[in-house]
This record gives C-alpha cells, structure tokens and sequence, in this order.
C-alpha cells in the first residue's frame, strides 16, 4: 500500500477569491496542472490547504472535488488530525473518504502529548482508519516532536501504519527512521528544501508545497532523486532553492499563495489569521519566478 505515496505528493491550497469564498475554479486548474506535471498523488486539507479557516462542510466540499476532479488519475489522501483522540476517530468515522486512497494525520497539537500518549493516540486512529495511515510530524507547528522510536514503534505495530511525512528537520532522526522501520514502510519528506537530502538517505518522496506551481520541476527533481540520477536532481534542486527558501519567508501558504497569484492562477486571498505576505517578499518571490524563466 506505501507504494501509493512514494514519488511526488502535492499539498493542495485552498484558493479563495476576493470575497473570501472557495475559487473552485482555480483549484480545478492547480489539479490539472498536477496531472500534467507528472506529480504521483495529491493532498487535500494538509497544513497547506487553510483548513482550521474551513467549515466542516467546506472541508467535505473540498476533498469531494478534488477526488472528482482528480477522477482517478492521481490518489488523493485526506488530511485531518486534532488534539483529541476520540474527536479525531469520530471525524474520520463521518468524513466522506470514498475515492479516496488514504489519511494524513498530523501529531496532536497544543496539549504537547508525551511519545507514548503520541503511541497510543496513533495506534487507537490506525484502529478505527478505513484507509493506510501516513503520519505527520511537524513539530515547528505542534509543538512536539514525534520521535524516532515512537515512529518505529507504530511502524512495527501497525499494518495500517505505511509512511511518516517527516517535517522535523533532524536528519538523525530521519536516518534512524529509515534504519528500523520495516523495508516496506515509507519516509516522506515534509520539506521541499530538504527533499532531495531525504531520498538520498533512502526516503521515498515528498509532500510537497512549491509543486502548487511548479509540478514539472519538483516531479522531476524528486524522480530524478529516486532513479539515482542525483546530478540531476540536484541541478533542479539548485534552480529551485531560492524559492523554496522564499515561500517560507512569512510562513506557510502566504509565500506558495503569492507564487501562484505571481503566476496569474489564483488570487493572492487567505483567511484570518493567516494573511498574505509583503510586498517585499511578494517583489522577491517574483523575482526568483522570472530568474527561473
């Protein structure tokens, strides 16, 4: 089942028109130019996607044409994650998943779980998860690190369990993921920055932010990284850096949302709190777009 989240991933924005209502239409076209930009999978309401902003219903409407849209040529998994272990359980029991091929959830935030409550809140999700599980670990965002062991240890315990989007940063424990976790299950880079040193560890791909505008570079530096060709990954990679480096510059998805209005695909509109980045940082981002040609 990993094989499904190997490659390049995407995590889908949620564009906003000026009324703040959802552009349906312009996420339609970020999907279609993931098609064709060669990416393998698509990720709807992760980190990227805005959605502690999106009403329950607004959340379904999203995954629902996204898997339509999608219409079978790329899996789509489904983000959700929470504090409590029983909210999360229910929310996945009456979220709509049909079509879709598996979840992403995100460790517990704010209430700061220790590794073996992170255990057991895992354990007792995959349980009751119709779908593979991809665990997500963002510390910077949670406010606590899911460790190596306990990956290991849900990795080991769980059939359900097939791959961890890592987003840590700390290429120790990334290594000793890699090392222990059973052949078939999968690290995925959480970072785009960091992706082509992921695969050369023996990651299998990225969930990635930047391929919302620019899925034929990040597909291929990510492809070209996973065939052994990493001369050529790491000439993308270099193209790209400047970038990648950009769109985080005032967090995340301000940056990627002004690569893509930078583009003429979407509106440069998040939703409170989050708000679009400077003009500084806008001027420098399209900067960066125009070097690439």
């Amino acid at each position: 089942m990993s094989k499904l989240f190997t490659g390049a991933g995407v995590a889908l924005i949620t564009p906003f028109k000026n009324d703040y209502s959802i552009d349906y239409d312009a996420l339609g076209q970020i999907i279609e130019n993931q098609v064709a930009g060669g990416m393998d999978y698509l990720v709807a309401l992760g980190t990227t996607g805005e959605p502690p902003t999106l009403s329950d219903k607004e959340k379904n409407d999203v995954v629902r044409f996204i898997i339509e849209k999608s219409a079978g040529r790329l899996p789509v998994v489904v983000g959700m994650g929470g504090n409590s272990t029983q909210a999360v359980v229910h929310n996945i029991k009456s979220f709509n998943l049909e079509g879709a091929s598996g979840l992403l959830i995100v460790t517990p935030y704010y209430n700061k779980p220790s590794q073996e409550g992170l255990y057991r809140h895992f354990k007792a999700v995959a349980e009751e998860s119709p779908l593979p599980v991809i665990l997500y670990n963002v510390p910077s965002r949670t406010g606590t690190n899911m460790e190596a062991e306990t990956v290991i240890r849900l990795a080991e315990g769980s059939e359900k369990i097939v791959a961890v989007k890592e987003a840590s940063g700390i290429m120790s424990q990334l290594t000793t993921i890699k090392k222990y976790t059973p052949e078939d299950f999968t690290l995925i880079s959480g970072d785009d920055v960091l992706a082509l040193p992921i695969v050369s560890i023996g990651g299998k791909g990225i969930i990635s932010v930047i391929a919302n505008a620019l899925p034929g570079k990040l597909s291929s530096l990510i492809h070209n990284a996973i065939n052994k060709d990493f001369e050529g990954a790491l000439k993308l990679h270099l193209e790209m850096i400047d970038l990648f480096k950009l769109i985080f510059r005032e967090g995340n998805p301000g940056g990627i949302k002004a690569l893509l209005h930078s583009q003429g695909i979407i509106e440069n509109v998040l939703r409170l709190p989050l708000y679009k980045v400077g003009d500084e940082t806008y001027r420098l981002i399209s900067e960066a777009l125009k070097r690439m040609g």
